[in-house]
């Protein structure tokens, strides 16, 4: 029999956190994420990274026509801000005084809630 793996990785920002975004079309710009994609290791940001969809007339949009949403940006483009600080910083995980993981800022060696 075939052993199943947990295929989920561990991302280094979660929802709510406030990012950076260190490439693409939106380089430069800060914002919050509101949902984590993890299938496809994609984040989407309040605010950034905005599109137009055309939708087709239905229940809830009779007329149709097109919509600006914000899509996905990869995770790897993302550097999440310390909270504490202000500033973007890299993370690593390490055990905490109940010896649980928790992340951790590699600048300032503080946990991150």
């Amino acid at each position: 029999m075939e052993r199943k793996h947990n295929k989920q990785q561990k991302l280094h920002i979660k929802t709510g956190d406030m990012v950076l975004v260190i490439a693409g079309v939106s380089k430069g710009k800060k914002g919050k994420v509101k949902e984590i994609l993890t299938e496809k290791s994609r984040a989407i940001v309040e605010g950034l990274n905005i599109v137009k969809k055309h939708v087709k007339p239905s229940a809830n949009q009779p007329q149709g026509g097109i919509v600006e949403k914000e899509a996905g940006i990869h995770i790897s483009n993302l550097m999440l801000i310390d909270p504490k600080t202000g500033e973007p910083t890299r993370t690593g995980r390490k055990l905490n005084e109940k010896g649980k993981l928790q992340r951790f800022s590699k600048k300032t060696k503080e946990f991150i809630q």
